[in-house]
């Protein structure tokens, strides 16, 4: 099945693995909707060098998004060419998810043959949560592509012996880092024990080229950030979701240590009250995952949920703020992640066990066994730190899915080589590692059993055991049965893939048929409008999703929800989106006068609708949450008097929870100095019977005019 061509070979079964991982990657990508945050910011970037630059969320370059700019660089050179849309932003994300798959092919198969190779890019392929992420704009997709292209400099630098391919690995690593930070180093482990051990010269050596790629790889990570932090901070925009307006404080904080402890509130940095610091941090999370607050641009409606402290309690005892279950050593193993990517973890450990028993056997460390023990100390640390971590979204897993998809390859091509030689305990390996391997997928599918038919995993174990006793009874083609075997579990990862692509998308993607508690878009759940009156969500009950729709009661609302049975989750519908109040659009477009500002919001959640549906900067005062320390009062009534801006769009109290309360300092200043808009001059009639959801006072906003 390979053609010759030069000295390019054709692997045609590689080319259908490539052109399945495309389909499943672009199906309906353009309806598939994207996180507006970042939309918003690709657009703003477009419209002059200073923004693009930085990554500011507005193109006057008031604040930053949340991450370094590269991946935003390349969404944005995207919407250059073909313009802003949901497409053109999803498209460099989806392109390297397709890369990624053909580039699991090309590490394979030099160490372990082409059937490895090819099993390899089949299933990170049909992995659930890299579909699932690789059809978003959250920079992940660019960042494993980008990192499997390191692997690819560092095995070579191993095979020519050439430390030159050293210092390119980490080179694209630093670049790693400038698309989402620590979370790029997450492989160092990996990178540096495969080096020390693969390189042919003495100790000394090794670290010194260690050492040295050290001094690079700090080098380029903190290039970007150096530079930033370096310009005065009034000539740049505020570094969103940090402290102290610093990339190195939002790189080690909020994007470092913060995701393991848990701790991404605001404090009293953030100018959230102290009375309630603990509640207000845990609010800050809910509203910066973009879980539950709409946008409220066209509402003037009902008040806030009732009892949200035993909201926010419940989230916590079912699985955590994200749904992402308890920390411990089988939270990977849990309802709320096992369908994320864990499904052939059974069969990784056999692989190793496999590995590890041919060591003993030979006494010969081997180039495939410091290949496997790479994809293992890339996988392992991930393991442990998703194990263990406080803060993080479900399609974070998907930095694990190289490592499986390479541990799941190699370690077939082991286990039948064991399985033929019919000797010791290693014979059986291959035949139990297929079985406990379906036993887990049946597991998950009872874990989901609400949202998926018992008979999947009724299949799942028939399967199993059908192939176990083929393999047992040493009587047939055992290699068809074996690969065969290996193919079928795939059947269940794919499907959970499928459900996930017609499931539409949303800015935090989970996979699979079921929704665990929150996690969605800026305005919800993944493509659930935010409204209670909208299908799918039962009157009354304040947009909480409840099980099978039935309405059980707030204090039930962080069950798993059908994503069948709710049409808004298809096709990608984007709350965000949905909710512009173009009345209000079309009175600020009206009054403008060429300030420099159009209107300044409370948060992202306002101002990214906004400036998706005009070419005008809007300014959200309090970064993604609101609660950002990005403005005083003091400099916004100077900015005010400037004539830079005359528009105010906040709520209408003041609580200290979310959504630019902890900026309460800044509310007051405009509660106090500006005139409120008559809300029939810019809300829409229509809009006023829609209640939203919404944790705090983010509802009932009202427009202010500074008149001076």
């Amino acid at each position: 099945m390979m053609k010759q061509m030069g000295k390019w070979k054709i692997d045609y079964l590689l080319l259908l693995i490539v052109l399945f991982s495309a389909a499943l990657n672009f199906y309906s990508l353009g309806d598939a909707g994207s996180n507006t945050y970042y939309t918003a910011a690709v657009k703003s970037m477009l419209q002059n060098f200073h923004a693009f630059f930085y990554g500011s969320l507005d193109s006057a370059g008031f604040i930053t998004v949340d991450k370094p700019p590269v991946a935003l660089w390349i969404q944005a050179g995207s919407a250059y060419l073909l313009g802003v849309s949901d497409f053109s932003v999803l498209l460099p994300e989806a392109l390297a998810g397709v890369i990624s798959v053909a580039l699991m092919y090309v590490l394979i198969k030099p160490g372990f043959g082409r059937s490895a190779a090819l099993i390899a890019s089949l299933v990170l392929a049909c992995s659930p949560i890299f579909v699932g992420v690789v059809r978003t704009n959250n920079v992940d997709s660019i960042l494993i592509v980008t990192l499997l292209i390191a692997a690819w400099a560092l095995m070579k630098s191993v095979e020519k012996q050439k430390w030159g391919w050293l210092i390119l690995s980490v080179v694209l690593v630093g670049i790693g880092f400038n698309i989402k930070m620590l979370q790029a180093y997450m492989v160092l482990p990996a990178f540096y024990l495969f080096y020390f051990l693969g390189v042919k010269v003495n100790w000394k050596k090794r670290i010194l080229h260690l050492l040295t790629a050290s001094v690079v790889l700090a080098g380029v990570s903190l290039s970007w950030a150096v530079v930033v932090d370096s310009v005065p901070k009034s000539e740049r925009p505020y570094i969103g979701s940090s402290q102290t307006n610093s990339v190195l404080e939002l790189a080690l904080g909020y994007n470092g240590i913060s995701r393991l402890t848990g701790n991404q509130g605001p404090g009293s940095k953030g100018g959230v009250p102290q009375g309630n610091n603990n509640q207000n941090q845990k609010q800050a999370q809910q509203n910066k995952s973009g879980t539950v607050a709409a946008d409220n641009t066209q509402n003037g409606g009902a008040g806030t949920p009732p009892n949200i402290d035993g909201q926010m309690k419940k989230m916590k005892q079912s699985g955590g703020m994200f749904g992402t279950g308890s920390p411990g050593v089988l939270r990977l193993f849990s309802g709320e992640l096992s369908g994320q990517i864990s499904w052939l973890l059974p069969f990784v450990l056999f692989g190793v066990i496999g590995s590890l028993i041919q060591f003993r056997r030979t006494k010969e460390f081997t180039i495939q066994h410091k290949q496997s023990l790479f994809w293992l100390a890339w996988l392992l640390p991930m393991m442990v730190f998703f194990s263990v971590a406080g803060f993080f979204h479900q399609y974070y897993l998907s930095m694990m899915g190289p490592a499986i998809a390479a541990l799941v390859g190699t370690g077939w091509v082991l286990l039948w080589q064991q399985y033929k030689e019919g000797e010791g305990a290693g014979k059986w390996l291959l035949s139990v590692g297929i079985l406990i391997t379906f036993l887990f997928e049946a597991l998950i599918v009872y874990q989901n059993k609400e949202s998926v038919s018992l008979g999947w995993a009724a299949g799942a174990v028939l399967a199993g055991i059908l192939v176990a006793v083929l393999l047992f009874i040493r009587k047939i083609p055992s290699f068809k049965a074996s690969l065969a075997g290996l193919m079928l579990t795939l059947v269940l990862p794919l499907y959970w893939s499928v459900l996930t692509i017609q499931g539409g998308n949303s800015s935090i993607p989970v996979a699979g048929p079921s929704y665990h508690g929150f996690g969605g878009g800026m305005g919800g759940p993944p493509g659930m409008s935010a409204r209670s009156d909208m299908q799918g969500n039962p009157p009354g009950s304040n947009g909480f999703p409840v099980n099978g729709g039935g309405n059980k009661g707030n204090s039930q609302g962080f069950e798993r929800i059908n994503r069948a049975a709710i049409p808004e989750m298809k096709k990608g519908n984007n709350p965000m989106n949905q909710q512009v109040n173009k009345k209000l659009i079309s009175y600020l477009k009206k009054q403008y006068k060429g300030e420099k500002y159009l209107v300044a919001t409370e948060s992202s959640q306002s101002a990214a609708p906004i400036i998706l549906n005009t070419n005008y900067a809007v300014m959200a005062m309090g970064g993604f949450s609101g609660s950002d320390p990005a403005l005083t009062a003091h400099k916004l009534e100077k900015l005010a008097k400037a004539g830079e801006i005359k528009y105010f769009l906040i709520s209408g109290g003041s609580d200290g929870r979310m959504g630019g309360r902890g900026n309460e300092e800044v509310n007051n200043w405009i509660k106090e100095n500006c005139e409120k808009v008559p809300a029939n001059e810019w809300r829409s009639s229509d809009n006023e019977k829609k209640s939203t959801m919404s944790f705090g006072p983010s509802q009932n906003q009202t427009l202010y005019i500074y008149k001076g």
